[in-house]
């Protein structure tokens, strides 16, 4: 007869096996008992049989067998040795909280290498004055715990760990004694003031408050410095932010009160650090005449503004430019320009000034006045008009709509752009061309034979209220 346990060491809660041989021959069952455990029958094969059980205890243990024939009667019996590694040690981490005014909250971690799943029994508390509260413990977890008293600092509290019967935890925990800490105290730190701070503009303020590097959400800042202090909530990442308004330049100091009730630091008029910053007067801003084009009297001339903030440009301001017969307002645009256009009615020298006004801006604009610009006012002269000979051709293939074509040249002096010139033969329209940047304009008419047989075309025009025309020779073009 033989006994084989393999594994053998076996670690504690770790299955292993008994495998018997040799049995006697009359031995029809075998009955396996092992450190208490129910006994278990099995039939015998061949005088084999074979169980698996779990590992207990630790050090060198009795596997105990005993052979039974077919009426139950004792014919046989041995022994095996299994050595069990004891499980490896766990631990309990516990906190106890005690909230200002509260009940102290027993907070309890477990930690197993072999695995969590193994560790169900109870929690017990051991109480000043021996009192216990217990709580359950399943797969290693157990919820906070109230104690039902409120302890205070440097009382102990003992913590021990039972078992559920019948399981088998993967780690020994060792009971532990816990001491009430002292109250914690949280603090608060004003964070860095990033970009410049002016006179008059909301600046943003943020204070984070901790305990124990841990943020305390909803308790109230207050943070003072600035024209009238400013309470804000911290957040669940203990962050409260507010903001600050300064009325008047130089340095200011800025500091953040604390103050939380229901947590578990005491949080009653803590005060951060001061935060020293420097606050800007209002920066002003400035208005620019650019150059203007010729100037004749009565006619409109285009003046420009450029309006900058600290080099930048102002948006929605209104400019306002005197110098010429009427005042003309015009607004800037995207790129801090207004354009306006002034009509002078005196030939000689005149003086322009652009007074620019911004609200709602990050600038103080009211009535900041631009440097003057001093442009000349020439006199109007009297503009002609110079039509060009022209020749006609006939308008080949034929068919076409026109017998004959011809292109007719009118020039105004001075050059005007855009002015439009109508071209008469016969005292007929034939039609109408706007001139160019050189004052000429050029039509492509098409013509009857009445038309050819005048020899001559008129153009006219009308330039600031004058009217001027001239005549131009129509003639055949020359043999190509």
């Amino acid at each position: 007869m033989a006994v084989i346990i393999t594994p053998t060491p076996v670690g504690a809660c770790q299955a292993f096996t008994v495998t018997v041989t040799g049995a006697p021959l009359a031995a029809t069952q075998a009955v396996f008992t092992y450190d208490g455990q129910p006994p278990v029958t099995v039939p015998l094969t061949a005088g084999s049989a074979s169980v698996t059980l779990t590992a207990t205890g630790s050090g060198a243990q009795t596997v105990s067998v005993v052979y039974l024939d077919a009426t139950s009667t004792v014919v046989g019996a041995e022994n095996g040795t299994v050595t069990v590694t004891p499980a490896p040690a766990g631990t309990l981490s516990t906190t106890l909280t005690t909230p200002v005014g509260g009940i102290t909250t027993a907070t309890t971690v477990i930690t197993c290498a072999g695995g969590l799943t193994s560790i169900n029994g109870t929690l017990t508390y051991t109480l000043p004055g021996g009192a216990t509260v217990t709580a359950t413990v399943t797969n290693g977890v157990v919820l906070p715990t109230n104690l039902g008293v409120a302890l205070t600092p440097g009382q102990t509290v003992g913590v021990s760990f039972t078992p559920a019967a019948g399981s088998c935890p993967a780690c020994t925990l060792a009971p532990i004694t816990v001491t009430v800490p002292p109250l914690s105290t949280c603090t608060v730190a004003i964070q860095s003031v990033v970009g410049s701070v002016i006179v008059g503009q909301p600046l943003t303020v943020t204070a984070v408050v901790l305990c124990n590097g841990q943020p305390v959400s909803g308790a109230t800042v207050t943070f003072t410095g600035g024209a009238t202090p400013v309470t804000a909530t911290t957040n669940a990442s203990g962050i409260a932010t507010g903001t600050l308004v300064f009325n008047t330049p130089g340095t200011a100091t800025v500091t953040a009160t604390v103050t939380a009730t229901g947590t578990a630091c005491s949080c009653t008029g803590v005060i951060s650090a001061p935060v020293t910053i420097t606050v800007a007067p209002q920066p002003s801003c400035q208005v620019m005449l650019l150059p203007a084009g010729p100037t004749v009297v009565g006619q409109p001339t285009t003046v420009t503004a450029v309006v900058l903030c600290n080099g930048q440009p102002v948006s929605g301001a209104t400019v306002t430019f005197t110098g010429g017969a009427t005042p003309v307002t015009a607004t800037t645009n995207a790129s801090g320009i207004a354009t306006g256009s002034l009509v002078f009615n005196t030939p000689g020298t005149a003086t322009v000034t652009a007074t620019v006004t911004a609200s709602g801006t990050t600038c103080s604009c009211t009535g900041v006045i631009s440097a003057p610009l001093t442009i000349t006012v020439n006199v109007r002269t009297r503009p002609t008009l110079q039509a060009s000979p022209a020749c006609w051709r006939v308008n080949t293939p034929l068919p076409v709509p026109d017998l004959f074509t011809a292109t007719l040249t009118a020039t105004l002096t001075p050059a005007q752009a855009g002015v439009t010139v109508s071209f008469y033969i016969l005292g007929q329209l034939v039609g109408t061309a706007v001139t160019n940047a050189s004052g000429v304009a050029t039509l492509n008419a098409g013509l009857s034979l009445l038309q050819i047989s005048a020899a001559s075309y008129t153009a006219t025009a009308t330039v600031g209220g004058v009217t001027v025309q001239a005549t131009g020779s129509l003639v055949p073009c020359p043999p190509m």
